[in-house]
């Protein structure tokens, strides 16, 4: 039988079939795929292939294939600096959920997660949330990052889970699609999800005051059918995105701004780093590149990765 999984556990799964059927089903015995340390050998959003089993009256499934992936995202795993964890695969389009506080979501975060995502062609969607909270002060701050990102080519939409802003924007988009969303833990992601399908009832966290973030609780993705045609993939909060697999060549090709420059620099494998005439550098000096999307690229290139340094690495 064939079916898609739309939870893990990290022992079972839970998976479930185009007609709808759905089983309990583990591992039989060594599952690891090719080339890839992951902390979980199968992932929500993976189509498996499995076999019945009855022992006393109790029907679960045992996954003996996995199909090839169309995509996945994929990080550092947080207490396993050399394992890796896919947090979900075949996804069509990611909402990557941003707070300018309470709690800060930093630029070097966002541009992590852009990195990985391009990587796999996977369109991410810049969800501004909790606009309702925000003063006057704070949304010019974000009104200036959703401009810095737009000119990059990226969506960003202002919502507001609580008073319903772009809720249905939001819906339109999903239609028809596999959606992950993710973000750190106190964004407003469930409450957001629960906006958007009321009937889900995801569980919601305070934000902890002491730390002014989330409260972080060990849990899994999940995937949910919508009453409307979609499909959405939960996440459990994110605090750091270590990026994986990556030569210092290549960063900037996921840097959009960057590749368009790339055929300008002088030499074909600049690193916009110390080479001369280096079209990358001569942009950032007439501000036509980001200052905080650079210093996220030089960042990655020096390997700085779960420990975000907010001071400006240069003077």
């Amino acid at each position: 039988m064939t079916g898609t999984v739309y939870k893990s556990t990290g022992s079972w799964y839970t998976v479930k079939t185009d007609i709808g059927e759905i089983y309990e089903c583990r591992i039989k015995g060594k599952f690891r795929l090719k080339g890839i340390k992951s902390t979980n050998p199968i992932a929500v959003g993976d189509i498996v292939d499995f076999e019945i089993e009855t022992d006393n009256d109790q029907v679960s499934g045992v996954i003996h294939q996995i199909h090839d992936r169309k995509n996945y995202i994929i990080r550092k795993s947080v207490n396993l600096s050399k394992q890796t964890h896919i947090i979900a695969s075949n996804i069509d389009q990611v909402f990557l959920l941003i707070t300018i506080n309470n709690p800060p979501t930093l630029t070097s975060f966002i541009d992590r997660f852009l990195v990985t995502t391009e990587a796999y062609s996977i369109k991410t969607i810049l969800v501004f949330n909790k606009i309702d909270a925000y003063d006057e002060e704070t949304l010019l701050e974000l009104k200036f990052l959703a401009h810095l990102y737009q000119k990059i080519g990226y969506e960003c939409i202002e919502t507001s889970a609580t008073t319903g802003v772009n809720i249905d924007k939001i819906k339109t988009i999903m239609i028809g699609k596999v959606s992950m969303f993710a973000g750190h833990s106190g964004v407003g992601k469930s409450t957001l999800v629960n906006a958007i399908e009321p009937g889900l009832d995801l569980k919601t966290k305070e934000i902890s005051m002491q730390h002014s973030q989330g409260q972080h609780t060990t849990t899994f993705a999940e995937m949910f059918d919508l009453s409307f045609d979609a499909k959405i993939i939960d996440t459990p909060g994110i605090k750091g995105f270590g990026i994986v697999d990556m030569d210092k060549e290549e960063i900037g090709d996921y840097f959009p701004e960057f590749f368009a420059l790339k055929q300008d620099c002088k030499f074909n494998n600049c690193l916009h780093v110390e080479e001369p005439k280096c079209a990358v550098k001569y942009a950032l000096e007439r501000d036509e590149i980001a200052f905080s999307r650079y210093r996220s690229y030089v960042q990655m290139l020096e390997g700085d990765d779960e420990h975000y340094r907010t001071e400006e690495w240069m003077h």
